[in-house]
C-alpha cells in the first residue's frame, strides 16, 4: 500500500497522461513506468521488477491498462530506448557533457562530508543534481565513478586538512610512534584494549591516555564530518601494520594516524573507567565475601530477638537458646558495627595497593555533572587531588566539601580527633563516584559511552519537550512517574507470589549463591513449516552445499554490493573481489576459519583472505548485507 508522498509521486498529471497516451496501448505502462521512475530516481530503471508493485498497479489504474500488460514491456530492447529518449526530450532534459560532469564532480566531493563515505547515499545525491539541474548522467557506471573520484577527493583534502592542523611536536610524536611500534606509545601500543581490571592494566591505560591527551589534535575539525568517515578512516588504520603506514606520504600518513588517535582516545576513555568501575567494587565485593557468614547470623539473632515468638522460634531456639544468641548481639556490638570493619579492612586493602592508580586516573579522567545534587562528589575529587598533591594523610574535616561524607562513612573517615583520614576519604569518594558514573549522573568528558546524557537528547529536546513525553505517553510530573513504576512493580511482585507455590519449575533455595532454581524446559517441537522447508530443499538439492547457496543468494540479491574497502582505492577485479568475499562470508559465518578456508583453495592465500577481511567487512557493512537479502526475500522494492 502506497503512503500520500509515494501516490504523489507516482501519479501522472494531464500532461503526462497526454505524453503516455500518445502511444499503443501494450506500451503505456512501461513508458509511464519509466517516465515516473525517472523524475523520482534520476535514472531509468534496469527491469520493471524494480519498482515495487503497488506502484505498477497504481500505474495501471491512471492509464485504464491491464496489469497483465506490464509484463510483457521490455526494457532492453530499441523500443525501450527510443521511448527513454523521448521521455527526456518530454521533461526537458540533455544528456551530461564533460562540464556537467565537472560540476557534478565539483558538487559531490564538496558534500561528501557530510553525506557520508557511503557512495550509494551521495549517488543518490548526484542524481537529485542532475534532475534540479535538468542533467540524464547516461550510465550509472559513469555515476559511480564521479562518486567514487568525489570521495577520494574529499578523503585526500581532509587528510591533507587534518595534517595541517597539526603542530610540529605533534608531528616528531606521531612519527616517533610509527618509527617504534612497539614502544610504550608505538603505533602497536595504542592498539591494544586496556586489559583485564587490574592495579597494572589501570596504570598502563592511563599512560596511554596521558600521550593522547599531550598530542595537540584537531578534535574540532574530525567533529565537523560524517561520523562514518571517521568510522571508514579508522578502519582503514586498524587494518594496516607500521611498516604499511610508513609507505604513505607524509600527509596521508599522519592525518590516518590522528584520525586514528582522537577515534582512540573515546575508546580508551571508557576502558578506562570500566576499570574504575570494576576495580572499586571488587575492593569491596572481595571483603564482603570474608564477613558475609558473619553478617547472615547477626541478622539472624537480631531477628530472632526481636520476635522470640514467632514462628523463628520453633526452628532456631531449640539449638542455639536465646542466651547464645544473645551474647552474639553483644559480641558484635563490641566489636563495633560491621560496616565501619569493612570499611576499615576496604581502606587497608585499598592504601597497600590500589590507591597507586588514584593520581594518573584523576589526571586524564574528567568528571562532570548536569545535577547540583551531585558537585558535592565533584568538589571531593577536586579535594582528593589536591591533597594526594600534597602527599597528606590528614587534614580538616572542614575541608571536606557538605554532603560529600555519607553517613556510614562519617566514623571510617573522621577520626577521634575529628581530623579527615584522608585514604578513607578517597575511598568514601570513590565509592560515590562508581555509583553515579553508573547512574550517569556524573559523566565524564571526552568518553563515548559514558558521555553527557544530554547528548542522547534530540536536539530541539527543550523546545519540543511537551511533544516527546506526550508521544512516549509519560508524564513530566517525577512524582507520578515514580509511583505509576512503584504500583507496577507490586502488581508484578504480587503476580509472582501468587504462582510460585503452583508453580513445579521454579523451587527458591536458603542455600548457595543462586536462590532461584527454574528447571530447564522440554525443547518445542520443531515447526511443521520448517520440516517442511528443509524437506523441500533436500529434495530439489540433496547435493548443494552451503557455499553454493550463498552464491545464488549473492547473484540474487546483489548483496556484495553492500561491502566497500576502507582503502583509498581498489584494485582487484570485480570478480576477482567478489569470490574472495564469498569465502572470506562462508569461512568466518561457519567458523571454519580462513585459514582451513584457504587450505581448500589452491589459488587463493590466507593472506589475501586476511586482506579482504579487514578491507571490507565491518557491523555496517553486513547489517546492509542482511537488510538487501532480507528486503529481496521479502518483495520490499523502492518505490520512490
Amino acid at each position: 500500500m502506497l503512503d500520500f508522498e509515494e501516490i504523489s509521486a507516482w501519479s501522472l498529471s494531464f500532461s503526462d497522461l497526454e505524453f503516455v497516451h500518445g502511444y499503443r496501448h501494450q506500451t503505456r505502462i512501461g513508458v509511464a513506468a519509466q517516465l515516473l521512475f525517472f523524475r523520482c530516481h534520476g535514472y531509468f530503471p534496469s527491469t520493471l521488477a524494480e519498482i515495487a508493485q503497488d506502484a505498477i498497479d497504481y500505474v495501471c489504474d491512471q492509464t485504464g491498462e491491464p496489469v497483465a500488460l506490464a509484463g510483457t514491456y521490455k526494457l532492453t530492447g530499441d523500443l525501450a530506448r527510443r521511448h527513454r529518449l523521448q521521455i527526456l526530450r518530454f521533461l526537458g532534459f540533455r544528456r551530461a557533457d564533460d562540464g556537467d560532469k565537472d560540476g557534478l564532480f565539483k558538487h559531490l566531493s564538496a558534500i561528501a562530508g557530510s553525506v557520508g563515505s557511503n557512495s550509494t547515499e551521495l549517488a543518490e545525491k548526484g542524481y537529485a543534481w542532475a534532475l534540479r539541474n535538468k542533467v540524464f548522467i547516461p550510465s550509472r557506471a559513469i555515476m559511480e565513478r564521479l562518486t567514487r573520484s568525489a570521495l577520494h577527493a574529499f578523503s585526500e583534502r581532509f587528510l591533507g586538512e587534518i595534517c595541517g592542523h597539526l603542530p610540529v611536536e605533534t608531528r616528531l610524536a606521531l612519527e616517533a610512534s610509527l618509527s617504534a611500534p612497539r614502544g610504550e606509545h608505538g603505533f602497536l601500543r595504542l592498539k591494544e584494549d586496556v586489559g583485564a581490571a587490574a592495579l597494572d592494566s589501570v596504570l598502563d591505560a592511563t599512560s596511554r591516555l596521558e600521550f593522547v591527551q599531550s598530542l595537540d589534535l584537531p578534535f574540532d575539525l574530525m567533529a565537523s564530518v560524517h561520523p562514518s568517515w571517521v568510522k571508514t578512516l579508522v578502519r582503514r588504520v586498524e587494518g594496516e601494520t607500521a611498516f604499511e603506514m610508513r609507505w604513505h606520504d607524509e600527509t596521508k600518513r599522519l592525518g590516518l594516524l590522528a584520525i586514528y588517535i582522537m577515534s582512540r582516545r573515546a575508546q580508551l576513555l571508557d576502558g578506562l573507567v570500566d576499570l574504575l568501575i570494576e576495580l572499586v567494587h571488587r575492593i569491596a565485593a572481595d571483603i564482603e565475601k570474608v564477613h558475609g557468614k558473619e553478617r547472615l547470623l547477626v541478622d539472624i539473632a537480631t531477628a530472632a530477638m526481636e520476635m522470640p515468638d514467632g514462628k523463628v522460634a520453633d526452628v532456631i531456639y531449640p539449638v542455639a537458646g536465646g542466651a547464645r544468641l544473645k551474647a552474639i548481639i553483644n559480641e558484635h556490638r563490641a566489636k563495633g558495627t560491621l560496616d565501619t570493619r569493612i570499611q576499615t579492612v576496604m581502606r587497608g586493602s585499598y592504601a597497600n595497593h590500589y590507591r597507586r592508580m588514584l593520581p594518573p586516573l584523576l589526571s586524564v579522567l574528567e568528571f562532570r555533572s548536569n545535577n547540583e545534587t551531585w558537585r558535592p562528589v565533584l568538589d571531593a575529587l577536586a579535594l582528593v587531588r589536591s591533597l594526594n598533591e600534597g602527599g597528606r594523610r590528614f587534614a580538616a574535616a572542614a575541608l571536606a566539601p557538605e554532603g560529600s561524607i555519607p553517613s556510614k562513612w562519617r566514623k571510617t573517615v573522621i577520626d577521634e580527633r575529628g581530623r579527615l583520614n584522608v585514604i578513607s576519604y578517597e575511598l568514601c569518594v570513590l565509592t560515590q563516584l562508581r555509583e553515579r558514573i553508573r547512574a550517569k549522573e556524573i559523566w565524564v568528558a571526552g568518553s563515548n559511552r559514558y558521555r553527557n546524557p544530554d547528548e542522547d537528547l534530540p536536539r530541539d529536546f527543550a523546545q519540543e519537550r511537551d511533544a516527546y513525553y506526550s508521544g512516549l505517553n509519560l508524564t513530566r510530573d517525577a512524582h507520578s512517574f515514580v509511583r505509576s513504576v512503584e504500583d507496577q512493580l507490586k502488581q508484578e511482585l504480587l503476580q509472582l507470589n501468587a504462582a510460585l507455590p503452583s508453580n513445579e519449575k521454579v523451587r527458591l533455595r536458603w542455600h548457595g549463591k543462586n536462590r532461584t532454581c527454574i528447571t530447564p524446559f522440554d525443547p518445542l517441537p520443531e515447526p511443521q513449516g520448517l520440516v517442511a522447508l528443509k524437506a523441500e530443499i533436500n529434495r530439489r538439492w540433496p547435493m548443494t552445499g552451503l557455499l553454493d547457496t550463498l552464491k545464488e543468494t549473492a547473484l540474487e540479491t546483489g548483496f556484495l554490493d553492500a561491502f566497500e574497502t576502507s582503502a583509498s582505492r581498489e584494485a582487484l577485479a570485480r570478480s576477482v573481489r567478489d569470490r574472495r568475499l564469498l569465502l572470506c562470508l562462508y569461512g568466518l559465518g561457519t567458523n571454519a576459519g580462513l585459514k582451513r578456508v584457504a587450505a581448500g583453495v589452491p589459488d587463493i592465500s590466507y593472506d589475501e583472505l586476511k586482506h579482504i577481511g579487514r578491507r571490507y567487512l565491518d557491523a555496517s557493512s553486513l547489517r546492509a548485507a542482511c537488510a538487501r537479502v532480507g528486503n529481496t526475500h521479502a518483495g520490499v522494492l523502492p518505490t520512490c
